[in-house]
């Protein structure tokens, strides 16, 4: 398998209905909880990826570019955009639906960094052991 196939049999998609429980006074769904969302996805991803244990170590801005209301379908797409020696870069976007329209549109779109790590916690190759042609 190349790398290309490897990183496109990756792809995770998530989707959930935005209910009051995960909102805030805005009757939005809250920061946190699209932060967590999009981490979730952007680890299962990376885990498809390179099935090693995984943390994430960072996240590289994330850009909340409209708010999602409750009652709102969305959806999380996680993608990784780049391999390094210990580490896999994702991006995640998380696509906002109405329930009774057509038509989906980005609403939040971060990038997430996670680390492959042995039984000792310690970072190793992310493409160690992997027969990638």
């Amino acid at each position: 398998m190349t790398l290309e196939e490897r990183i496109e049999l990756s792809e995770t998609r998530v989707c959930t209905t935005v209910f009051p429980f995960l909102t805030n006074h805005h009757d939005t769904l809250f920061g946190g909880k699209a932060m967590s969302i999009m981490d979730e996805v952007s680890f299962m991803a990376a885990t498809r990826f390179c099935r090693k244990r995984l943390v994430t170590v960072s996240t590289d801005r994330i850009d909340f570019e409209k708010a999602i209301p409750a009652g709102s379908i969305i959806e999380a797409v996680a993608k990784v955009q780049s391999v390094g020696r210990t580490s896999v870069k994702v991006k995640v976007e998380i696509f906002l639906e109405n329930m009774y329209q057509e038509g989906r549109e980005l609403a939040i779109q971060g990038m997430f960094t996670l680390v492959a790590l042995d039984e000792n916690r310690k970072p190793i190759p992310v493409l160690e052991n992997l027969d990638i042609t």
